[in-house]
């Protein structure tokens, strides 16, 4: 049988290791959550940068008068082939 002390000395071994799991699981979490939202913000800006992009490109496009996107219903093959002859 185990004595009085013994199992005092368990009890506090069992205990302060639980209680360091937790701290310890909580700074895990903590660095986790920031790098999470670190990855977030640096998408979101990603994002942004790639709209910017793609609306200067837009606006660009519709500078020249001819429309490129097949989709368009107001697009212009025969204006198409015309703009790039004159280019090249």
């Amino acid at each position: 049988m185990a004595s009085s002390t013994v199992n005092v000395v368990r009890y506090t071994a069992l205990l302060t290791g639980v209680f360091y799991g937790i701290a310890h699981r909580r700074t895990l979490q903590k660095a986790h959550d920031e790098e999470v939202k670190h990855h977030a913000v640096h998408e979101r800006e990603h994002l942004i940068a790639q709209a910017k992009d793609a609306w200067k490109k837009k606006q660009e496009g519709s500078k020249g008068g001819v429309i490129t996107d097949p989709e368009d219903p107001n697009f212009d093959l025969e204006k198409l082939i015309a703009k790039w002859e004159s280019e090249s």
